[in-house]
């Protein structure tokens, strides 16, 4: 019998914690945290011990399945078989109904995987449709809009510099259950008592005391989506007072005069019956931070998917750099990763784009080569030219993970074709023709391409499998490369496909990450890294502005034009009317990792974690019990979950967690099955959205509940 410890990052989340993975004769024994990892030191949440139930999941698919004609059954298949029909299949719908009779998706998992962020990206891109979508949309596209308009590249985004702060203000955010997002941070429970340890203050607002509103010095509930409301009066007061300050970057900075003339007209008493938040409350938060040395202020998925969530994204940039916030120690810093993607982006032009095209039927805008997922079905079920005939997912599950869900479950199942690259049968790929399965995290090498631009310190590590794939398994970048041999409509998609295709394991993403590592920074090699298994220490964030500024002219845009044209549209929100109804944001646990984790018993074994909250004053006008079943309403549909009454929600706010719904026919997945809950998505409104740029709004959706 042969024990061995693997060391590598867990790829489940953006933590990126160091694991030690001990195996004896190709069973795991152990997964635990890896107390040597410089950046993790030693910290994992409990979904990485889930590694284990996904890698040896009896559910998991391992050869391609097809569905059997007149049938809603699945049945295996080679490879070879498998491809020759997705490519006809195809081919065919594109010659009769043009490329964007094509789309595609990929889901969050995407960026977790190295497969896909290099030969998975290619594929797509070579299909030459204009019908791609993302993850990205239901998530973090206003973070990278307002860095594109601002500083010139869409992943030049701002990272809190958490372990020098002295003043963290947090909107919408919950690092303690999410492991941080939008910011690589593993251990977050550790970094924000070093935070107060050294006499830093932690504040938080949100519409719920989340987990970490509760370790915070100071929580402030807020109505959803009036985040940039709130925002606008914090930079109302700071100018007002004097107290602009763009530090380093006041040599290189426009626009400050039109920010000034737009927050005048927003002083904290226009603003605080709609926020929910004392006019002099947000005057004392604002001179606190603007007074504070070494601050930073930081929104996530609450402030990112609402109304105006690309407004907010923008002026939580403006707040750090008025204050001389960005771009120093303790502030709002830039990264200097091993392998600088933006830097490669920006050497071939791609540095983003956005609005270049409009979508067939809503006309929302484009982003970066994708169209917002809110519209995707509409796209399908809408006739005429470009109408989405063939749909082809990645690493996603859209049913249960964008805006009104269900639609979008009626819409697949009249396509002319899907295939699915996925791991499971779920409630997404059930629909598909097709299912191309690759391999597990623990099968494949595993760089963090993404995350290590996000990191709270400058790290890298590089990841070899832990396991052997059998003879009939392919890994992603394989099924794309073959794929693009046989689908693509670019000559240099099908070129690459080809020549990857004679070059066989020479082409691999190793050896891609291995030649952008040798261009790095750091000079640090694939075999230099693998002789350090625990990771590399590369230092501290550091100042890299005005030198990484890539805007047109060189300098940072304090106010883009697309914002100011937004304006009224804010205006009328904030002198709109309450239709009475409740306000529904959404939650994570820490045991929960989207939709695809819940095959896992470890994770959702015990207590519900499906309920409504809800406060116990909004009940009581309600006739609600704590426990009982209530009906929750929305535009587009209903769900009945049972109700849990806590204080900890704002009143006039309730709560369903995100990635449930597990009750569909015709999946394969027995432990979420028996877990099924209800999904968030069932009653979202894929009409409610930000229009700037087209991202889906979660928070804020207004529902009505009723015990059943």
């Amino acid at each position: 019998m042969v024990r061995r410890t693997h060391y590598r990052n867990c790829n489940l989340c953006e933590a990126c914690c160091g694991i030690a993975i001990e195996v004896e004769n190709n069973e795991i024994l152990s997964i635990r945290g890896d107390e040597a990892d410089p950046f993790s030191q030693g910290y994992i949440c409990p979904k990485a011990t889930a590694l284990k139930d996904i890698h040896e999941d009896p559910d998991r698919l391992r050869t391609p399945l097809r569905k059997r004609p007149g049938s809603d059954e699945f049945e295996p298949i080679g490879w070879d078989e498998a491809f020759d029909l997705v490519g006809s299949k195809l081919r065919e719908i594109r010659k009769h109904h043009g490329n964007d009779a094509i789309a595609a998706y990929q889901g969050n998992p995407t960026v977790h995987n190295l497969s896909l962020l290099t030969y998975g990206q290619i594929f797509l891109r070579s299909l030459n449709t204009r019908n791609v979508y993302s993850a990205t949309s239901a998530d973090q596209l206003p973070h990278m809009l307002s860095s594109l308009q601002m500083f010139g590249d869409t992943l030049r985004l701002p990272v809190p510099d958490v372990d020098r702060t002295e003043f963290f203000l947090m909107l919408g955010a919950n690092p303690l259950v999410s492991n941080g997002s939008l910011m690589t941070a593993p251990g977050m429970k550790r970094r924000l008592k070093a935070l107060r340890d050294r006499g830093g203050k932690l504040i938080v607002i949100d519409p719920r005391r989340t987990e970490t509103a509760a370790v915070a010095d100071q929580h402030l509930f807020i109505t959803p989506g009036t985040d940039a409301f709130l925002l606008l009066a914090l930079l109302h007061t700071i100018f007002a007072d004097g107290k602009t300050n763009l530090g380093h970057l006041s040599n290189h900075t426009d626009g400050l005069d039109a920010v000034r003339e737009l927050v005048a007209e927003f002083p904290p008493e226009r603003v605080a019956e709609t926020v929910g938040i004392d006019a002099e409350e947000i005057r004392a938060l604002a001179r606190e931070f603007a007074a504070a040395d070494r601050a930073v202020c930081y929104g996530r998925l609450g402030v990112s998917t609402q109304r105006f969530g690309a407004t907010c994204s923008w002026l939580i940039n403006v707040l750090n750099i008025v204050t001389a916030h960005m771009d120093r120690p303790g502030g709002a810093m830039f990264t200097t990763p091993a392998v600088d993607l933006i830097r490669g982006a920006a050497l071939i032009g791609q540095s983003g784009s956005f609005n270049s095209w409009k979508s067939r039927v809503s006309g929302l805008p484009e982003f970066a080569g994708e169209l917002p997922v809110s519209v995707l079905a509409e796209e399908m079920e809408t006739p005429g030219r470009g109408r989405i005939r063939a749909f082809i997912t990645s690493a996603g599950n859209p049913v249960l993970s964008v805006p009104n869900g269900a639609r979008l479950e009626r819409a697949l199942s009249k396509l002319d074709f899907m295939v699915s690259i996925d791991i499971y049968l779920n409630e997404t790929t059930r629909h598909a023709d097709v299912i191309l399965p690759p391999t597990f995290a623990l099968e494949h090498d595993h760089y963090e391409l993404a995350f290590y631009l996000l990191s709270v310190r400058n790290v890298a590590k590089f990841s070899p499998p832990v396991f052997e794939r059998t003879a009939e398994q392919r890994d992603d970048w394989e099924i794309m490369l073959e794929l693009s041999r046989r689908v693509a409509n670019t000559w240099w998609g099908r070129a690459l496909g080809n020549g990857a295709n004679a070059l066989g394991n020479r082409a691999d993403p190793r050896r891609m990450v291995d030649l952008a590592l040798r261009a790095g920074p750091t000079k640090e090699t694939v075999k230099s890294l693998l002789g350090k298994p625990h990771g590399v220490d590369l230092g501290p964030l550091e100042s890299r502005f005005p030198a990484q500024l890539n805007t047109p002219n060189g300098r940072l845009n304090l106010a883009p034009q697309i914002y100011l044209d937004d304006l009224d549209r804010l205006r009328r929100a904030l002198e709109a009317t309450s239709n009475g109804g409740l306000l529904l944001i959404g939650r994570r646990h820490l045991r929960s990792n989207n939709s695809w984790m819940h095959n896992s018993l470890r994770l959702v074994k015990g207590k519900n974690r499906c309920t409504l909250l809800m406060n116990p004053v909004d009940a009581k006008s309600r006739g609600v019990s704590d426990g009982e079943l209530v009906s929750v309403r929305s535009r587009v549909g209903a769900v009945e979950a049972p109700v849990e009454l806590s204080d900890e929600m704002m009143r006039g706010v309730v709560s369903l967690p995100h990635g449930w719904g597990h009750h569909r026919s015709g999946t394969k997945l027995s432990v979420a099955n028996e877990h099924p809950g209800v999904s968030l998505n069932d009653i979202t409104d894929d009409r409610f959205y930000d229009e700037l740029s087209g991202n889906s709004g979660f928070s804020g959706v207004e529902v009505q509940v009723e015990a059943t």
